[in-house]
């Protein structure tokens, strides 16, 4: 059904005569008549009785207003869905607990007049080309994987460098050290089964493992944060690395630590990327809010891979 006859036929149903509603169409009288007639044909039935007045609805005119009125109004609002500034600026981060997800949730507090639209996708391959495709406006992630560098369509600012430490139960051998660093680490098994091999963060950790000669386990199935937690409580043998930002929650007696790594201190270092052509206002409003609301990076001490530095 064509729209444009629909909307005369609510103009002209609202004005009373073809000669009004064509000057607030601001098309012919002609133009008018030609689109009722063809609603009309389409519809079979006819819509207005001509009289000396003007037009009047018929009955069946009558039982049709009402809902071709709905239909402009969600032609409207499926316009207005896409339309730039107007749909949630859709924003994909890696987990709900991470520096991420509260880095967003820091920018809706500052600017809750924009609409969001969060959501995680997996890997940064799923990301770069959801970014690509306009499906997401913008991601955080780790800018690229070694030998896979970012599209030139895509850009990229670093926004937060998040320290990691040592997370630990009350029986590990270094649970009572206010600080420990990357080499006293060595010969201690750090386990941490959600890391999956290609992604950014298991680049992050391979590069981590080799420079500082640590051990990083993956093996087991990944259940989840809580069953990791409970392992690390019971387990004095092993421990797993935390950000620092990241939110979680554990029973008291649980007795975990976690512990400040120095000497240098590991970061990762979160991006934001974007397409270059983006044009929804409410990107550039976050892009300004994480420039001036979000930690530094590259500070004196700190350790991230080579190829982690944006370009």
């Amino acid at each position: 059904m064509d729209l444009e006859t629909v909307r005369t036929f609510v103009a002209a149903a609202d004005a009373g005569q073809f000669q009004e509603a064509a000057a607030e169409l601001e098309v012919t009288q002609q133009a008018v008549s030609k689109r009722i007639a063809t609603l009309e044909r389409n519809l079979a039935v006819r819509l207005f009785t001509r009289t000396p007045r003007g037009a009047e609805l018929t009955i069946d005119g009558q039982a049709f207003l009402p809902h071709a009125r709905e239909l402009l109004r969600v032609a409207e609002r499926a316009v207005a869905s896409v339309r730039t500034g107007r749909r949630p600026l859709r924003i994909d981060v890696l987990a709900s607990r991470s520096a991420q997800s509260g880095l967003m949730r820091g920018f809706h507090r500052a600017h809750p007049e924009i609409e969001l639209d969060v959501l995680m996708l997996f890997d940064i391959e799923t990301a770069v080309a959801a970014i690509r495709s306009g499906a997401i406006d913008a991601s955080f992630r780790a800018v690229s994987v070694p030998g896979r560098p970012l599209p030139e369509d895509v850009e990229s600012v670093r926004v937060l460098d998040e320290p990691l430490q040592l997370l630990t139960g009350p029986a590990h051998a270094l649970a009572g050290a206010r600080s420990v660093t990357l080499d006293q680490l060595a010969g201690h098994r750090i386990w941490m089964p959600g890391i999956v091999p290609g992604t950014e963060w298991a680049a992050y950790y391979d590069d981590l493992t080799a420079e500082f000669d640590l051990t990083i386990e993956a093996t087991g199935p990944n259940f989840g944060s809580d069953a990791l937690l409970d392992t690390i409580a019971d387990t004095p043998a092993l421990a797993t690395f935390m950000g620092e930002h990241t939110r979680l929650v554990w029973p008291a007696d649980h007795g975990l630590r976690r512990i400040p790594i120095t000497d240098p201190t590991p970061v990762y270092p979160h991006s934001l990327l974007w397409h270059r052509d983006n044009p929804n206002p409410a990107l550039a409003v976050l892009r300004a809010h994480l420039a001036t609301a979000a930690a530094g990076h590259g500070a004196a001490g700190t350790w991230i891979p080579r190829w982690a530095a944006p370009r």
